[in-house]
């Protein structure tokens, strides 16, 4: 019911702008860029889908192989102490487990083709849980909001970027991206906590997340300590080993419960391709709904009436120049990206607005995009409070991301 709230929303308030461009600046090209935009997102949203559909055959014909070699099942047992408390509406060692385990360790390692996957596996077993098919069950929703809120402990991808944009120092946001995207998860979290008054003081998890927090520590002493060559060396040789590593493991694993690892692939490959086309409408519908609305003007409009409004409170505005990458994080990954790119050219990789939108930009995931793509692979229509809480998780690392790049940059 929300998205198609949201949805409306989107297109009716694109609309109005658009309007009152043509009639008030003579904006004649306005209406020709928004169609334009809806078509070139609709065959994006169709691409997505298509590219999407290889790693889905390859990594759900993996799970495959681990679900009947007894893998996923071992996993499910190892996370159990904690993600029964967490997720109380899950049978205990159920498979279910050992796939949420998977996508949430391929998220923390940056491993986006494996975590995709696994974690739209994962949906799948949830609805067989679910009661109500057309309605996201608790676990869902705090799958979901784990999920959108874009825990990663290594952004290897943006000091690429960093790196590629003339940055002195690529790696020098490491820090404040890691305490910012661990800000947007812990709020995420105890957001669904509250509404299914899950007790958040309970043993295992605050044995859980504080191993969280000195692990994550650790992680900054030592990345801290290398030089930027290394950083990226090591981080793409362990996450390359780890998920060879994960694909001969599972094989051997049916090997030796004896199953056929070959038609087994097979089976999970067809699961993956059909999951594929089911995901089409939902993503172009959402995908189209953004462009909408960003051809119109209607972000632009946004962004400046928000900078007008800081001013006016005597508040410093550097931070509202990050704004279009921190607005579009939410809604468009790629859009985002661009947004990020689009400030490292104009204002430098290493000012604080570069550097700003950088930390945005790893704060947190596409919430909307992420909605669409799990909820819509099992048919689910009534997302319930899952699109509240993950933009409350993504404002709060957008807040956290501001806070730490004043802290640890100079406003100039």
């Amino acid at each position: 019911m929300v998205l198609n709230y949201i949805w409306i929303a989107f297109f009716l308030i694109a609309f109005i702008v658009a309007l009152c461009k043509l009639v008030i600046d003579g904006d004649t090209e306005v209406f020709t860029n928004i169609i334009n935009a809806s078509f070139a997102s609709a065959k994006t949203g169709f691409e997505i889908s298509l590219g999407l559909t290889g790693i889905l055959a390859l990594w759900l014909g993996i799970m495959k192989i681990g679900e009947k070699g007894g893998v996923i099942q071992a996993f499910a047992r190892l996370s159990a102490p904690v993600f029964s408390k967490l997720f109380p509406g899950i049978p205990e060692n159920h498979p279910v487990t050992g796939s949420i385990f998977m996508n949430l360790s391929a998220n923390l390692l940056g491993l986006d083709n494996a975590a995709t996957p696994m974690g739209l596996k994962a949906m799948q077993q949830l609805q067989e849980l679910n009661t109500d098919k057309d309605s996201a069950s608790n676990p869902m929703v705090m799958f979901l909001c784990i999920n959108a809120s874009g825990l990663t402990l290594i952004p290897i991808t943006i000091m690429m970027y960093r790196a590629q944009m003339g940055a002195a120092n690529p790696s020098d946001v490491f820090l404040p991206i890691m305490l910012a995207t661990f800000t947007s998860t812990l709020v995420a979290i105890l957001a669904v906590c509250f509404k299914q008054r899950i007790n958040i003081l309970q043993k295992n998890l605050l044995l859980f997340f504080g191993g969280l927090a000195l692990f994550i520590g650790g992680l900054v002493w030592l990345f801290n300590s290398m030089e930027q060559e290394q950083v990226s060396l090591y981080s793409t040789l362990f996450a390359n080993t780890l998920l060879f590593t994960i694909i001969c493991g599972f094989i051997v694993s049916g090997i030796r419960k004896k199953v056929n690892v070959y038609d087994t692939f097979i089976e999970g490959a067809k699961e993956g391709f059909q999951t594929a086309i089911t995901i089409i409408p939902y993503l172009i519908a959402v995908l189209v709904a953004i462009a909408v609305f960003r051809a119109s003007g209607a972000m632009d409009f946004l962004i400046n009436g928000i900078r007008m409004g800081v001013a006016a409170i005597g508040l410093d505005t550097h931070f509202v120049e990050g704004l279009p990458t921190m607005l579009m994080k939410p809604l468009s990954g790629s859009g985002a990206r661009g947004m990020m790119l689009d400030a490292m050219n104009t204002y430098g990789a290493d000012s604080f607005v570069g550097r700003l939108s950088s930390i945005v930009q790893g704060s947190s995931d596409t919430t909307f995009y992420v909605v669409a793509l799990y909820y819509g692979s099992v048919g689910i229509r009534n997302t319930r409070y899952t699109v509240q809480c993950s933009l409350l998780a993504d404002l709060a690392g957008a807040i956290a991301a501001v806070l730490l790049t004043y802290i640890f940059f100079t406003a100039s």
